[in-house]
C-alpha cells in the first residue's frame, strides 16, 4: 500500500495537465464559427468537453487511490470533482487559448490538488487511529510475509475496487469517443492519453484494494496494464461506428482483471467460478448500462444541452442530440461498482 499515495497524486497531477490542455487547445477545435443555423454542431461535436470531464474524474479517482480508499479522502475527491466541473464550465465560457493559459491552468490546478492533499494528510497524521487498517479477513495462506502492515479495511477495499470499476468503464468511453468528422488528429491523441491514464488508475486502484501485494498480483497488474493499453490502441485503430466489439473485449479484459487483482485469493489462488461470473458481468454490463443511461439522458434528462448553454457554446442541431458521454460513463462505472466492488469472499453472495 505504500505505493498508493505517491502514485495516486502523480496520476491526479497528470490528469490536471490533460484537463488544462483540453480547455485551451482541444475545446476551441470543437466550437463552430458563425451563428448561422447551417453551422450548428451535430452529434459528439463537443468531444473535447467529454475528455476534459473524464480527466476531472481521473483526478478524483487518483485522490481516492492516494487516500487508500479512506472515507475522508474519498469524500473530498467527490467534492473536488463536482467543484472542478463547475469551474470548468465557467472557464470554458471565457474561452482561454494559448500556451500561457495552458500553463496557468495546469499550475493552478496542481496547486489546488496539492493544497487539498496536504490538508488531508495533516488531518490524517493528527488522527492516525482513524486510518488504521484492519487485517484482511481472507489473507492468502501459504504466504504470510505477503500481508502488509496497514492493509486496507473491508470498507476501504470496496471503495478502491469501486474506483477501479469507474476508471475501467471510463476507459471504454474515452477509447471509443468520436466526433462528427473523426478527422481531427487531436481527437485520437486526446482519447489515447485520457484512456491510458484511466487504465493505469484502474489497475493501480485494484492492486491497492488487494489484501496483500504478492509477486503474483504485481505481475498480473503489469500484464493487465499492458494488455489494456494495447486494447485501447486497437480500439482507436478501428474505424468509427465499428468499435463496439473491441470496446466490449477491452471492458471484459480490464474489469475481469480488476476483480482478479482486488478480490481475495483463499489458499493463494483465485476462486475461478466467481471470476467467471465477474467476466460475464464485465462483458454485458458496461454496454447495457451505457446504452440505458444514454437513452435516459436523450429522452428525459438533456443535461448535455444545459452544460452547452452554461458554457456559452452553440447548441446542437435539433436533428441530433447533445449527449454527455462522460456522465454516461461515470454512472455506468458506478453501476458496475455495485456489481463487482465486493472484494472479500465473505462479502460476496
Amino acid at each position: 500500500m505504500r505505493f498508493a499515495r505517491p502514485v495516486g497524486l502523480l496520476l491526479s497531477a497528470a490528469a490536471v495537465v490533460l484537463w488544462a490542455y483540453g480547455v485551451t487547445v482541444l475545446q476551441p477545435l470543437t466550437e463552430p464559427i458563425g451563428p448561422w443555423s447551417e453551422n450548428l454542431p451535430g452529434n459528439n461535436a463537443y468531444w473535447a468537453r467529454d475528455l476534459r470531464f473524464m480527466a476531472i474524474m481521473a483526478v478524483a479517482v487518483g485522490l481516492v487511490l492516494a487516500g487508500r480508499g479512506h472515507l475522508r479522502w474519498s469524500r473530498s475527491a467527490v467534492l473536488l470533482g463536482g467543484c472542478w466541473v463547475a469551474a470548468d464550465v465557467a472557464i470554458d465560457r471565457v474561452d482561454p487559448i494559448g500556451v500561457r493559459a495552458t500553463v496557468l491552468l495546469a499550475v493552478g490546478g496542481c496547486a489546488v490538488l496539492g493544497a487539498l492533499a496536504a490538508t488531508l494528510w495533516r488531518r490524517e497524521r493528527r488522527a492516525p487511529s482513524a486510518q488504521g487498517g484492519e487485517a484482511p479477513e481472507a489473507a492468502e495462506r501459504g504466504a504470510p510475509s505477503a500481508v502488509e502492515r496497514g492493509a486496507p479495511s473491508a470498507a476501504e477495499r470496496k471503495t478502491l475496487t469501486g474506483a477501479a470499476c469507474v476508471a475501467g468503464v471510463l476507459t471504454l468511453v474515452a477509447a471509443g469517443i468520436e466526433s462528427p468528422t473523426d478527422r481531427e488528429p487531436e481527437l485520437n491523441q486526446g482519447a489515447l492519453a485520457t484512456a491510458a491514464l484511466l487504465v493505469v488508475l484502474a489497475v493501480g486502484a485494484a492492486l491497492a484494494a488487494a489484501p496483500a501485494r504478492t509477486r503474483a498480483r504485481v505481475g498480473l497488474a503489469a500484464g493487465l496494464a499492458v494488455a489494456a493499453l494495447v486494447g485501447v490502441g486497437l480500439v482507436r485503430a478501428v474505424g468509427p461506428g465499428t468499435r463496439l466489439l473491441p470496446e466490449t473485449a477491452l471492458g471484459a479484459v480490464l474489469l475481469t482483471g480488476v476483480t482478479l487483482l482486488a478480490w481475495d485469493w483463499p489458499g493463494g489462488r483465485p476462486i475461478w467460478r466467481h471470476h467467471a461470473l465477474a467476466a460475464l458481468a464485465a462483458v454485458l454490463g458496461p454496454v447495457a448500462f451505457l446504452l440505458a443511461t444514454a437513452i435516459l439522458m436523450m429522452i428525459l434528462l438533456p443535461i448535455g444541452a444545459t452544460f452547452t448553454e452554461l458554457a456559452g457554446n452553440s447548441p446542437i442541431n435539433a436533428a441530433d442530440s447533445d449527449l454527455l458521454v462522460s456522465l454516461c460513463g461515470l454512472l455506468s462505472g458506478l453501476a458496475m461498482a455495485l456489481l463487482l466492488a465486493r472484494p472479500a469472499v465473505t462479502d460476496r453472495r
